[in-house]
């Protein structure tokens, strides 16, 4: 296995000769803008889960390990990485610093409390 990725997803050998993971990682449904070498601009994907040291998203393409890449994530910023692994519509990315992916999960908006309209209604007993 690749030195990069296991440090940066904070992978630990295992006995058996595998890797188990020390970094915890939030599953989540969140777009970003992800772009590569070859894109003359960036492109929107779906973040599935998320760890201080890298993602992992869905895309169409198949990057080769090692591709240079950048992926702008709401609340944390521009992030670049690389490519840590390539499958069938999805992609690892382990980033080049660590980050807070709890950032990546605080509220967009500047209320403190919940709209009126947004509130359920509730019939009375």
């Amino acid at each position: 296995m690749n030195q990069h990725r296991s440090d940066a997803f904070g992978d630990k050998p295992t006995a058996a000769g595998g890797h188990s993971r020390s970094n915890a990682r939030d599953s989540m449904f969140l777009s970003a803008k992800f772009c590569h070498d070859g894109l003359s601009e960036a492109q929107v994907v779906r973040i599935r889960n998320l760890s201080a040291g890298g993602l992992m998203a869905e895309y169409p393409e198949r990057l080769a390990v090692g591709t240079p890449v950048s992926v702008e994530i709401r609340g944390i910023g521009k992030v670049t990485g690389s490519v840590a692994w390539c499958t069938d519509e999805r992609v690892g990315v382990a980033f080049d610093r660590q980050v807070d992916p709890k950032l990546a999960r605080k509220p967009v908006g500047k209320g403190a409390k919940s709209p009126v309209y947004t509130k359920a209604i509730l019939p009375r007993r």
